[in-house]
């Protein structure tokens, strides 16, 4: 299906220019026969308003009619597709306002029965002698063969070879055949001037990526399924190359128009600093302290993101950061989301630091001690006027604190460098007021740090405004960590007297609950009821103490000083010691019903143990997990590396977890996938990289800016920008 001969010459025939994404996204579909104002109204129930909604409106799957699975091949438990007519429709009211539809298909090799439990909608969608494809997992009941709950599409008497699959709305109405032949349609009236294609020839054939005309074709109608690839190849590379285009230029924007630090970086203190730590940093330490301290040489404010594994060295990595802004006399601030985090980072700080010395400046300053603040909403008034009084004369050079600096009356004398810790847990107007905390002349640099590793493709994608550093290298001496699973009653007992085995030794234990109150819609152990269990049952005897969300931040902080000194031997909690709780002593974690966390959380969850000399141990409790769910702990128990684990965490989740709930439909990746295409959003990345370094503002690209606009509003564009 080759066009460009037959385009070229319809364009000279009609005398003007092929049609473009922005032409086809001022046409309703309206404009095609048999579109009237109700099916105009139904089309708007799936965000099909315009004919490029249309074409953008993907075949969900396709039918190779020379290929077909049918009835009698089915096998139980296995998912599977097929073709059948159907034979009847049967609504029954169960007790309570359910209801059951019954339909029965048949094909030339044999019947199926479908059932549809509350979809009695099913019972309009579906009559006899129409033509649908069934898509579903095979059963019996009675021995009888059926499918609970397929996927049904209404596809008429289709006869062509491969037949596209589109996704419906069965309550609003629509078939397949219909999306068909409106889909045809406007590709037939869109022959005589052809599709423009804004991609330079030359990208194209780097990649060996067909034209859009082409592609749009075979999307829709493809002649095999090898042209269905090759057409999904052209325009997942187009969505990919728009939103790269995107976000560096709107990265690049930002970078003109900012003004930033240009920090001395020739002095001693960084140096100083990483000498008196007492173990060498890792290469990768090494290497991102070097990344980071270039950016913030640049007169550019810094945005970079540093991604590493739970116990990989960030502090280190963000306490330089801190450090190169304060040789040069300006301040550090790092802000934590929550007042155990802030307070955990503030003792780990203060004594990295304990000792160190700022050399005398050129201005013939004494040399002084580094001196380091605690910021949050329990710091008392006396010790709140005294610290800010300090921040505004520039006498402490680095805060530590909650969202509490970016409250009013919290003055810098000159905001250098902030660093963000778990980002993802802060809103955009947080990050940008502490960032608003900086001088009118200059905006301070920003470190924002995630211990929560995404693969490479999707660091790309969500945070493609970003610079992104990555630690991969664990220090020396980090101890691994044994993960088991318990399934059954006797292997969790087993955990219990694992936990009273540690104690015994010394250590201490994490017990982590999904919920602070026990709850009938959810099948979960509560931290409440399991902190009550656990003191009068199977810890026994122990000193246990209890930590959630709803106790206040003095009593959270005294629970957690006490954890500390070693006067909580086990310490029941939930999720509020998922980040940065440094105990070394704890040597073991159980977390209960593990398989109502997601793989990111338990990972985060085990790294609070092995932070000592001591082999330590993480045990999940699940004995229902199945599925995904099971899946999940599989992954936890075969590896320790948040890199793997993110990487499972995509194959298992898409990337629909990752890139959020967006602004618009249209802006979606409708056919890229992160995990399916990670080549290509490296090769779009490059390409947009290089275009732009030749034309920043795309004016020799004009349909493509166009496209660009059209496809990623700015709205859509801030939400990735995470800036």
């Amino acid at each position: 299906m080759t066009r460009s001969s037959s385009v070229g010459s319809d364009k000279e025939v009609a005398g003007r220019p092929p049609l473009t994404m922005v032409d086809f996204a001022g046409m309703s579909v309206e404009v095609l026969s048999g579109v009237g104002p109700a099916k105009a109204k139904t089309l708007a129930a799936v965000e099909v308003e315009s004919v490029l909604d249309l074409l953008t409106y993907y075949p969900r799957r396709y039918i190779d009619r020379t290929n077909q699975a049918a009835i009698s091949d089915l096998e139980d438990g296995v998912e599977a597709m097929v073709m059948a007519q159907v034979d009847s429709v049967f609504s029954k009211k169960l007790r309570g306002s359910r209801v059951m539809v019954t339909v029965g298909v048949s094909d030339p090799t044999g019947r199926l029965r479908l059932v549809f439990f509350n979809q009695p909608w099913r019972d309009r969608q579906l009559s006899k002698g129409q033509e649908v494809v069934v898509f579903g997992k095979l059963d019996h009941y009675r021995g009888q063969r059926q499918m609970t709950n397929p996927i049904v599409d209404l596809v008429g008497d289709e006869t062509g070879r491969i037949v596209p699959v589109y996704p419906q709305s069965g309550k609003a109405g629509l078939q397949t055949r219909e999306m068909r032949r409106w889909v045809d349609e406007a590709l037939r009236r869109s022959e005589q001037r052809g599709i423009g294609d804004p991609v330079p020839e030359g990208l194209r054939t780097h990649h060996s990526l067909i034209g859009r005309h082409e592609a749009i074709e075979g999307i829709h109608r493809p002649e095999t399924m090898d042209a269905h690839y090759t057409a999904r190849n052209r325009l997942v590379f187009d969505e990919l190359l728009r939103l790269q285009l995107k976000l560096i230029m709107r990265k690049r924007a930002v970078e003109r128009s900012a003004v930033g630090i240009g920090h001395d970086i020739g002095g001693e203190l960084v140096d100083r600093f990483t000498s008196s730590l007492g173990f060498p940093l890792t290469g990768a330490q090494r290497r991102v302290i070097g990344e980071v301290v270039a950016d913030m040489a640049r007169p550019v404010p810094m945005h970079r993101l540093l991604q590493g594994d739970v116990g990989a060295g960030k502090t280190v990595v963000a306490v330089s950061a801190m450090l190169t802004a304060v040789q040069g006399g300006h301040q550090g601030a790092l802000m934590a989301p929550t007042e155990v985090l802030a307070t955990q980072h503030y003792l780990g700080v203060r004594a990295l630091l304990d000792g160190l010395i700022v050399p005398a400046s050129n201005s013939l300053l004494p040399e002084r001690p580094v001196r380091v603040a605690l910021l949050t909403n329990q710091t008392a008034g006396a010790e709140r006027t005294q610290i800010n009084a300090s921040l505004a004369s520039g006498e402490i050079d680095i805060v530590i604190g909650t969202h509490a600096l970016i409250q009013e009356g919290v003055d810098f004398s000159s905001l250098g460098v902030v660093v963000v810790d778990e980002q993802h847990r802060f809103g955009v107007e947080q990050r940008a007021a502490l960032r608003a905390k900086g001088s009118q002349a200059a905006s301070p640099d920003v470190l924002v740090m995630t211990a929560t590793p995404i693969p490479r493709t999707a660091a790309m994608t969500v945070y493609g405004d970003l610079d992104v550093s990555t630690l991969d290298e664990m220090p020396p001496g980090r101890t691994p960590i044994a993960t088991r699973w318990a399934r059954t009653g006797p292997e969790e007992a087993e955990v219990w007297e694992q936990v009273r085995a540690e104690v015994g030794q010394g250590r201490q234990a994490y017990v982590v609950c999904p919920l602070i109150d026990e709850s009938d819609s959810i099948g979960a152990r509560s931290v409440t009821e399991t902190y009550e269990r656990l003191q009068g049952e199977e810890l026994v005897g122990l000193r246990v103490g209890l930590l959630h969300g709803r106790l206040t931040p003095a009593e959270k902080e005294s629970v957690m000083a006490l954890f500390r000194s070693g006067a909580i031997d086990v310490l029941v909690a939930t999720t509020v010691i998922e980040v940065g709780v440094d105990v070394p002593n704890a040597t073991i974690m159980v977390i209960v019903d593990a398989d109502r966390f997601g793989i990111a959380q338990l990972h985060q969850l085990r790294g609070r143990v092995g932070r000592g000399n001591h082999e330590s141990t993480c045990c999940l409790l699940a004995a229902d997990a199945v599925g995904l769910a099971a899946e999940r702990l599989r992954a936890l128990v075969e590896t320790t590396d948040g890199f793997e684990l993110a990487e499972a965490d995509l194959e298992l989740r898409g990337e629909g977890t990752i890139l959020g709930e967006r602004q618009k439909g249209r802006s979606d990746l409708q056919l890229a996938s992160l995990r399916r295409d990670k080549d290509w959003v490296v090769w779009a990345r490059e390409a947009a990289g290089e275009m732009l370094d030749e034309d920043p503002e795309l004016h020799r690209h004009a349909e493509l800016r166009a496209e660009v606009e059209l496809f990623l509003v700015d709205d859509d564009a801030d939400y990735l920008m995470k800036s």
